[in-house]
């Protein structure tokens, strides 16, 4: 076994090996000063040794040949249907298992500081979370591929039912009956991919790129694998669960749901749907163009209606549907067939995993000094003022807020404009003047995106604090610790988008060969 064979493996296992010692009893020599504390720990001990092997991965990774897939390890698993234990990396799949790494060590250091209840149960939770996200994310076999996609649902059940806030419960259920409905559909289609194309190995499939399957069984499978992916992603108007979901997850939970567990949605689309089946993407790109500009215009519209004064908006409510328009882009640079837009919808989804998860963990920064996410409390007289008071938050806030609006120089801007660029040529074949309106469309999104996250900076930051307010704490160690390592991420793929690019082009080139850039 190489060395990247070795870290790939143990990216996927450490995780679920420490989310079943989490529920062991601590040996004498590690319990600290409390059970608890021990079982927090070793969270960070187990996240940050998969993060250190993440970017381990990433430094032995061949980056002069990012479409190759590397670090594979193939094992007969059941012989019986053909299903392997199939495991690979490439340029496409690599910077999400790096941003899954990062999010879940910065989650359990937020933990570790903040002590949530029954803290054996939620460490466990989070680790196996982590890994069924890694082995989404490194699954080359389609079975596995759905089996790991379906591990997560268990785990962020319990994360929002048992530590959620107020609704907790009706948005958990919400979000397994949304996503398991939805899995039920995307796994017919991908059995029927399996047995027409007479394998489940994705590799294989993506090569042959639709030979051996009929044009009505490509369209019967994008249909039904597309219609499970959209749920996860979410797209309108599949996305109802995520608003509700968002709003009582815990932080940490926010955090991973948006950070990560919606980039699996797209990152199936990419992998599977484009490659395997492009004769059925083909024919429905346009369809899916148009449900994410719509998307991309009603989740900015909901922002509008939310952040209005006395409209009883929250602040996490605004920013789950921020996702549903930022994550249109995604769906919409996907649409265009293009390596133009492709490229966009996989930088964008690593943008909005850095600035989202960011924003998530600022607003439970809020929360907990102020006791409340609802927008008109925190703009009232006397309201969070974070300028004045917390200036720091404050000023961090900000600087997220104008990161997802698409500022230039920031993370934000280059997925975005890379999908309209992808939409101003789609691949042959796709109507252009159909891709100009959804390009027009998608501009005016942009100019809605700003509106309402320039308001609610204005509302949550600006204004003077009530002569009678007590001061509040501005940021604490672990939140530096937490909040640093996106910021400056967030910055540094807006200055220098060829960290991604770099890995994500050459692999879309290998995806779809002969593809419009």
């Amino acid at each position: 076994m190489t060395t990247a064979q070795a870290l790939l493996a143990a990216l996927v296992v450490l995780p679920l090996l420490g989310s079943a010692a989490a529920l062991l009893p601590a040996p004498p020599g590690l319990r600290g000063s409390s059970p608890e504390q021990a079982v927090l720990r070793h969270g960070v001990t187990v996240t940050g040794a998969v993060l250190a092997a993440a970017i381990a991965l990433l430094a032995v990774f061949d980056h002069d040949d990012p479409g190759r897939m590397q670090a594979t390890t193939d094992l007969p698993w059941i012989p019986a249907l053909g299903i392997r234990l199939h495991l690979g990396v490439d340029g496409i799949s690599l910077p999400l298992v790096v941003l899954t790494a990062l999010l879940g060590f910065l989650c359990a250091l937020y933990a570790y500081a903040t002590r949530p209840q029954n803290a054996a149960a939620y460490t466990a939770l989070v680790l196996l979370l982590e890994g069924g996200t890694l082995a989404t994310f490194a699954a080359l076999d389609l079975v596995l591929f759905f089996l790991a996609f379906e591990t997560v649902l268990i785990p962020m059940y319990f994360l929002i039912a048992r530590w959620g806030g107020a609704g907790r419960e009706p948005a958990a259920w919400k979000f397994v009956l949304y996503t398991v409905t939805g899995s039920v559909v995307m796994l017919l289609g991908l059995l029927l991919i399996g047995v027409r194309g007479g394998t489940f190995d994705m590799v294989a499939l993506a090569e042959a790129h639709g030979a051996g399957l009929s044009h009505s069984t490509q369209l019967i499978a994008v249909l039904a694998i597309g219609l499970g992916l959209a749920v996860k992603t979410p797209m309108w108007p599949l996305h109802s669960w995520l608003p509700d979901a968002h709003t009582a997850a815990p932080t940490t939970g926010s955090v991973l749901l948006a950070g990560v567990l919606l980039k699996m949605g797209t990152y199936g689309l990419v992998r599977i749907a484009l490659p395997i089946a492009p004769d059925g993407m083909h024919t429905f790109a346009p369809y899916l163009a148009a449900f994410a500009v719509t998307g991309i215009i009603y989740g900015s519209l909901a922002c509008l209606a939310l952040v209005r004064t006395r409209a009883g908006g929250d602040l996490k409510r605004l920013i789950a549907y921020s996702s549903v328009g930022h994550m249109g882009f995604v769906l919409l640079g996907i649409s265009t067939l293009t390596a133009t837009g492709v490229n966009g919808a996989l930088f964008a989804n690593v943008a909005h995993g850095l600035i989202t998860g960011l924003l998530f963990f600022l607003v439970g920064a809020v929360r907990e000094r102020t006791g409340r996410t609802d927008l008109d409390a925190l703009a009232g007289t006397a309201g969070a003022a974070l300028y004045g008071r917390t200036p720091r938050l404050g000023g961090l806030l900000a600087f997220a807020a104008i990161a997802s609006l698409g500022l230039p120089g920031l993370a934000g801007f280059w997925g975005e404009l890379l999908a309209m660029l992808g939409a101003w040529h789609p691949a042959d074949g796709l109507s252009r003047p159909a891709y100009l309106t959804y390009l027009a469309l998608a501009g005016l999104g942009t100019l809605l995106t700003a509106a309402y996250l320039l308001l609610m900076v204005r509302r949550v930051c600006m204004g003077p604090a009530g002569p009678y307010e007590a001061p509040l704490p501005d940021l604490r160690a672990h939140e530096y610790a937490a909040f640093t390592p996106l910021a400056v991420l967030t910055l540094a793929a807006g200055l220098w988008p060829a960290l991604v690019l770099n890995l994500t082009d050459p692999a879309v080139q290998h995806l779809l060969p002969g593809v419009a850039r």
